[in-house]
C-alpha cells in the first residue's frame, strides 16, 4: 500500500478538480473495487430485474445466488490475502519480483480447489438447476482470481488501466442482461449469466495488467505458503474481520425475518437491503486511508524507521518518532471526522432518497438502515486502526481486535434474535464498537514504547517457522516434481 500512496501523492500534486476527483476516483476503485462492484451490481441487477417485469422470487433468488457466492469467495480468500499481501510487499523489497507471478497462480489454484469443493457441494443439493449450478460455481471461481488479483494488483501503477476494466465490467454486465432477457432467457439464467460475463471481463483484464508487470518464471508457485506459517497471525486476523463484517447477514438468514427462497438458499430482505446500502458509506474511508494516511503518514514512518537502520542519532530517532506519531494521530482524527459526518448525512437525508428508489422499503428497513450506517462507520475506522496496527507489525493486537469483532457481533446477532425485531442490528454496531476500542487501546498502548517493541522484542537469530503450510508446500511440490517426470 505504500507503493500506492507514493503513486498517488504525484496525481495529488496535479491541480485542478478533475484531478482531485481522478485521484479519489482511482483510490477508491483499486481499494475497494471488486467488493464495490459487487455492491454495484446487486443493486442494478434488482433494478432491471423490476424493470423487465421479473417476478418477486425471481428477483430474491438471483440477489441470493450472487450474494452467497460473493461471501463464500470473500471468506475463502480472507484467511490468505494479508498473509500474500506481505509475501508479495517482502518479494519486491528482495527485488525477487520473479516469484510473484507463481505465487498468484499457486495461491489461487489452492483456494479453487478448496472452495470449489466446499461450495460445488452446497450447490449441488442447494435446489438450483444444473445450469445455474454451473454458473454459480464458475462466478465463484472467477470472484476466487479477482479477489486474490487485487492484493498484487496494489503493486501496479497502471490506476488508469483498473479504473477502465471496473467500468467495463459494470458496462458489460448491465448491457448483456439487458440482451440475455431480450432473447428471452429466465430471469435467473440470464442475470447469472451477464454477472459472470462482466466478472469474466474484470478477470480478463487484470491478468493482462499482471502479466505486463510482473515476470514469468518456473520458481515455485507455492513458496508463499511458508509465510502462513511465519505470519499465521494475519492469516487469521483476515479470517476474522471477514465473519466479524458479514456473519450478522448469514445469522439474519435463520431469524424470525428470515425467508426460504428456493432450497438451501435463504434471505433476509428486509436486513439484507439496507445492510448493502449502509456498506457503501464506508467507502469514505477506505479512500480517505489510502489517499490521507498513506500518503501523508507514510513519509514520516518511513524517515522514522530508516534512523535505525542509518544509526540516526538518539535526539533524531526521538524527534521523528514525535513527528510521525502527530501526523498519525491528526490523520486518524481526520478519518474518523470524515466518516462521521459521511455517516450522519446518510442517516439524514437516508430516508427521502431510498423512499424514491424501488426498493419496497419500509418503517423497520429504515431503522436497520440508520442502526448498521452506525455500525459500519464504527467499523470502518476500527479498520483503519487495525491497519496501522499491521504497519507497525503488532499482528497479535491487530489478531486480539479481530477476534474481539467477531465474537462480539456473531454472539451477538445470535442472542439479538430473542429479542423484539426493532433491535436488530445493534448487535453488529456493539461488536463494531468493540473492535474500535481495542483497536485504539493497543495502539496506544503500541505507541508509548514504540523504541522497545522495534529493538527489544525483535529474535536475536531469524527463526524460520516449520509448521502444516511449509509441509504442504514441500508435499505440493513433489507431487509436481513427480507429474513432471512421469
Amino acid at each position: 500500500m505504500a507503493g500506492i500512496g507514493f503513486e498517488l501523492k504525484k496525481l495529488f500534486r496535479r491541480k485542478g478538480i478533475f484531478a482531485i476527483f481522478r485521484a479519489y476516483g482511482y483510490a477508491g476503485v483499486i481499494c475497494a473495487g471488486p467488493m464495490l462492484l459487487g455492491v454495484l451490481l446487486l443493486l442494478g441487477v434488482m433494478f432491471l430485474c423490476d424493470r423487465m417485469g421479473a417476478s418477486l422470487h425471481s428477483r430474491e433468488l438471483i440477489v441470493c445466488m450472487i450474494t452467497y457466492t460473493l461471501l463464500a469467495s470473500l471468506t475463502v480468500t480472507s484467511f490468505f490475502s494479508m498473509v500474500v499481501t506481505r509475501f508479495i510487499a517482502d518479494m519486491i523489497y528482495a527485488r525477487q519480483e520473479e516469484t510473484i507471478l507463481p505465487s498468484f497462480w499457486g495461491s489461487s489454484g489452492i483456494m479453487l480447489v478448496a472452495g470449489g469443493v466446499l461450495y460445488g457441494i452446497f450447490l449441488i443439493f442447494s435446489g438450483i438447476n444444473l445450469i445455474l449450478i454451473g454458473i454459480n460455481l464458475g462466478l465463484f471461481c472467477e470472484l476466487i482470481i479477482v479477489w486474490n488479483a487485487m492484493s498484487y494488483l496494489t503493486a501496479i501503477k497502471d490506476y488508469k488501466g483498473i479504473m477502465l476494466s471496473f467500468l467495463a465490467a459494470v458496462l458489460v454486465t448491465f448491457v448483456t442482461g439487458y440482451i440475455f432477457l431480450k432473447l428471452g432467457m429466465s430471469y435467473e439464467i440470464g442475470m447469472m449469466l451477464a454477472v459472470f460475463t462482466g466478472y469474466g471481463v474484470m478477470l480478463v483484464w487484470d491478468m493482462i495488467l499482471l502479466y505486463s508487470y510482473f515476470p514469468q518464471s518456473s520458481v515455485s508457485a507455492f513458496l508463499f505458503l511458508r509465510w502462513i506459517d511465519q505470519f499465521l497471525p494475519l492469516a487469521f486476523t483476515g479470517l476474522c474481520i471477514n465473519l466479524g463484517l458479514f456473519a450478522h447477514l448469514v445469522i439474519m438468514w435463520a431469524g424470525p425475518i428470515g425467508i426460504q427462497v428456493q432450497g438451501l438458499f435463504y434471505g433476509a430482505p428486509w436486513h439484507d437491503v439496507p445492510a448493502l446500502l449502509a456498506f457503501i458509506t464506508i467507502l469514505v474511508t477506505t479512500v480517505n486511508f489510502v489517499v490521507s494516511v498513506e500518503v501523508n503518514f507514510y513519509p514520516k514512518y518511513r524517515a522514522y524507521y530508516s534512523l535505525f537502520n542509518d544509526q540516526g542519532s538518539i535526539g533524531d530517532i526521538i524527534q521523528a518518532e514525535n513527528e510521525m506519531l502527530e501526523v498519525l494521530n491528526h490523520e486518524l482524527k481526520y478519518t474518523a471526522i470524515k466518516q462521521l459526518f459521511t455517516t450522519a448525512l446518510a442517516i439524514s437525508i437516508g430516508e427521502i432518497v431510498l423512499n424514491l428508489l424501488p426498493l419496497g422499503f419500509n418503517d423497520l428497513m429504515q431503522g436497520y438502515f440508520r442502526i448498521l450506517c452506525a455500525g459500519y462507520g464504527v467499523y470502518a475506522v476500527g479498520e483503519t486502526i487495525v491497519l496501522i496496527l499491521l504497519y507497525f507489525t503488532d499482528y497479535k493486537g491487530a489478531l486480539f481486535a479481530s477476534v474481539l469483532f467477531a465474537a462480539v457481533a456473531g454472539t451477538g446477532t445470535v442472542i439479538s434474535l430473542f429479542f423484539p425485531q426493532t433491535y436488530y442490528g445493534f448487535a453488529f454496531m456493539i461488536g463494531s464498537s468493540v473492535f474500535l476500542v481495542a483497536a485504539l487501546i493497543r495502539l496506544d498502548m503500541f505507541t508509548k514504547k514504540l523504541p522497545y517493541y522495534i529493538l527489544s522484542t525483535q529474535p536475536v537469530v531469524e527463526i524460520d517457522k516449520y509448521g502444516l503450510f511449509t509441509r504442504l508446500e514441500y508435499f505440493l511440490e513433489k507431487k509436481l516434481e513427480g507429474g513432471t517426470d512421469h
